[in-house]
């Protein structure tokens, strides 16, 4: 008997240990209860670096997502962002003696990091202009090293960014966009300046002095070094191609035979034969083998064909990686003859607008400044881009028909709209009397998805009522006709809102027949986004600079909201559909909660590796599973795990 008790008690500890362990596993496993990076792959890249020792090793800086990092030649990127604070990079330098050390420009200044990126570090003491455009470092003494800035001129360090100075006597223009040094005689230096031409320093920046005989465009993007015979240099341009100079910059000719687009923006050239150079321009990469007298292009499988960037691997300088605006990386093996994505783990997509299918909310679409629209069937587990007439548009709305969600419409900065009825696969343009072209918002009257609305960066709004066959003006009211918000009341559609870009809110009651204004406690005129509570459309929000105000009587008084909110910039707000008193909003700093209606927030923004959230989805089924499209880092997925629950058997002793 004894015995018989003794393992009762043994079988139920066993059994309460492993609910309790099954209770407590980190929900970080699942994915729960932190973000996690979904994609899609992509994005807008300003600048690439190669490690000279190990050029399998290389970093690219994107607009947004700050650096990512490659071990093995471009198959897989991760981001190494810790310590940088700024996500803008707009240039990256190895030191070629040291080339775990590494610094990176950014809009905020100059970052450091000694361990390959594992960590950064803020070097900005002295950098009176924190807008730093360009880096260059002297190849024989690295610690010494030069930025380019957008408004102070050149600033020089000797210490490795300990310090810096400014160096700008006789350099007559402050905004600089590239810089290059002579690798055998590093005192000297040029600087390719926005409207000023090429200036030269033989002193290490102590003089400088205009070099710009021949030079007819004085816009100067990039620059490039012979590195056997220096004084061979070639200066790429915007709007006046590249230029090519034999004798240090005191003469220039123009290098374009062949070379059909006006706009470069980078130059590489070959190491081991310095004939051979790629210049990135807005129409593809293009390729001379005698020194620029003759290009041809070289952008075959180089579907994204705006270059911003290129590197070349020194050691094969057959590998080429280009850098795209909003395509991410491609790679070449070949000299250009064939180019071949390589965008693995690489998303530092912009993500401008996110639409859920209300039917089957796994279904959902990302449109993407730069980078086109995409299409994901499983949650974001996997991204598809959506139609190749559309790659690389700046999609700035979406709008699915709520009844017929095959149906659906984007906005674009420049397109118009454009809409499917076959959830994506076939696009046709639908701007027929819409005399705007750039489409801020886009919004689908709930009850009637043949009536749709068009929020314009310009042009106020227009209205469809046939969908989207024919569109009419719809601004009677209207001072602001900069859109930049619009919801629809959805028990009342013909109630309708828009945030502007500096009259606050307007209210129709009528379709869009007429507005006006409905500002009384709005402290603020520019309003990035709108919010209607679905079951009390009396009760909205507006999310503006700075801050979130709240009404609950149709817009007649607003109120300031912020308790708790630590970012001044709200972009997206969002609401529970089952709970409206449960919000979310997407600001310069991450994402906030309320689950109050307002009344108090809280930062959710745990795994959020870049800080701009730019649009927000909440599933209308499963109101747990959250969205963030953000700027710079592609999409975001949360997914809340419940509390576990206290499960309680009999004990049975026998």
């Amino acid at each position: 008997m004894q015995s018989k008790i003794h393992l009762g008690k043994l079988f139920f500890i066993g059994l309460f240990a492993l609910i309790m362990s099954l209770n407590q596993l980190p929900a970080a496993l699942a994915g729960d209860n932190v973000w996690t990076s979904s994609g899609p792959e992509g994005g807008d890249i300003e600048t690439l670096a190669i490690d000279p020792l190990t050029p399998t090793t290389l970093y690219v800086g994107t607009y947004g997502g700050g650096v990512y990092k490659s071990s093995d030649g471009g198959g897989q990127w991760s981001s190494i962002n810790s310590g940088l604070t700024s996500t803008y990079v707009n240039d990256l330098a190895i030191d070629p003696i040291s080339p775990t050390t590494l610094y990176a420009a950014t809009n905020n200044g100059v970052f450091k990091s000694s361990d390959g990126g594992g960590q950064w570090r803020e070097i900005n003491s002295g950098l009176t202009s924190t807008y730093v455009n360009a880096l260059a470092i002297d190849p024989i003494t690295p610690t010494t090293l030069y930025a380019a800035t957008n408004s102070g001129g050149v600033f020089k360090s000797t210490n490795g960014g300990g310090q810096w100075s400014a160096v700008n006597t006789g350099l007559t223009a402050d905004r600089v966009n590239a810089l290059a040094i002579d690798p055998g005689s590093p005192a000297t230096l040029y600087a390719g300046t926005i409207d000023g031409g090429v200036f030269k320093s033989t002193n290490g920046g102590g003089q400088w002095n205009p070099a710009n005989t021949g030079l007819t465009t004085l816009n100067v993007s990039a620059l490039a070094l012979d590195p056997d015979t220096p004084t061979t240099l070639y200066a790429g341009t915007n709007g006046g191609g590249v230029f090519k100079s034999s004798n240090g910059g005191v003469q220039w000719n123009p290098a374009n035979t062949g070379l059909t687009v006006a706009n470069v923006h980078a130059l590489v050239i070959d190491p081991d034969t310095p004939t051979t150079l790629y210049a990135g321009t807005s129409g593809g990469a293009f390729k001379s083998s005698d020194g620029g007298v003759q290009w041809s292009p070289v952008s075959v499988g180089l579907v994204n064909t705006y270059v911003k960037a290129l590197a070349i691997d020194p050691g094969s300088p057959t590998t080429l990686y280009a850098g795209t605006s909003g395509g991410g990386i491609f790679k070449s093996t070949n000299g250009g003859v064939q180019w071949d994505p390589a965008n693995s783990g690489l998303t530092a997509t912009r993500v401008s607008a996110l639409a859920l299918d209300p039917i089957t909310p796994t279904t959902l679409y990302a449109g993407t400044d730069g980078g086109g629209f995409f299409k994901s069937s499983n949650g974001g587990e996997a991204w598809g881009t959506v139609d190749t007439g559309l790659l690389y548009l700046d999609v700035t709305a979406l709008a699915l028909d709520p009844i017929t969600p095959a149906t659906l419409y984007i906005g674009t900065d420049g397109g118009g709209v454009y809409k499917s009825v076959d959830g994506g696969d076939q696009w046709n343009p639908a701007n027929s009397g819409l005399t705007y072209a750039y489409v801020n918002v886009l919004a689908i009257d709930p009850g009637s998805p043949s009536i749709l609305y068009a929020g314009t960066n310009g042009g106020g709004i227009f209205k469809s009522t046939n969908g989207g066959v024919q569109w009419n003006p719809a601004n009677t009211g209207l001072s602001d006709t900069t859109i930049l918000a619009l919801a629809i009341d959805p028990t009342t559609p013909t109630t309708l809102y828009v945030g502007t870009w500096s009259g606050g809110v307007f209210k129709s009651s009528d379709g869009g027949g007429h507005w006006s204004p409905v500002n009384t406690g709005l402290s603020a005129d520019r309003v990035y986004a709108l919010a209607i509570d679905p079951i009390t459309p009396t009760t909205l929000y507006a999310g503006i600079w700075p801050g979130i105000f709240k009404s609950s009587d149709g817009a007649g008084q607003w109120n300031l909201v912020n308790s708790g909110l630590t970012a001044a910039n709200v972009y997206a707000l969002a609401i529970d559909p089952v709970t409206p008193t449960t919000l979310y909003a997407g600001t310069g700093d991450g994402v906030f909660k309320s689950s109050d209606g307002a009344g108090q927030w809280r930062a959710l923004s745990t795994g959020l590796t870049v800080a701009r959230v730019d649009a927000l989805a909440v599933d209308p089924i499963t109101p747990a599973t959250l969205y963030a499209g953000t700027y710079g880092g592609g999409v975001f997925v949360y997914h809340y795990d419940p509390q576990p629950t206290a499960i309680y058997l009999p004990v049975i002793l026998r």
